[in-house]
């Protein structure tokens, strides 16, 4: 299987400091790896805040517990819960 990975090189002016504090923070070793760190919490977070927007929208009806099959299993006859 032969996997393509697209890429883009750009030159980017970004706050020095901020740029250190994500390198040192992380761990990750390259400015490169920081910025592309960075852009992907951004769309982890902004992609969740979209989630929360469907809420009481109507748009899904259901149990999440359900969907999920995380529901506490039924009891065993003659158990009470």
């Amino acid at each position: 299987m032969v996997h393509t990975m697209h890429m883009k090189r750009t030159n980017l002016v970004l706050p020095e400091g901020l740029l250190d504090e994500v390198v040192r923070i992380s761990g990750i070793k390259t400015y490169s790896g920081a910025v592309k760190l960075a852009l992907e919490a951004y769309v982890q977070r902004a992609r969740a805040r979209q989630i929360l927007h469907l809420q009481g929208s109507g748009l899904w009806q259901g149990s999440v517990a359900e969907m999920r099959d995380d529901a506490p299993p039924d009891p065993k006859p003659g158990e009470s819960s």
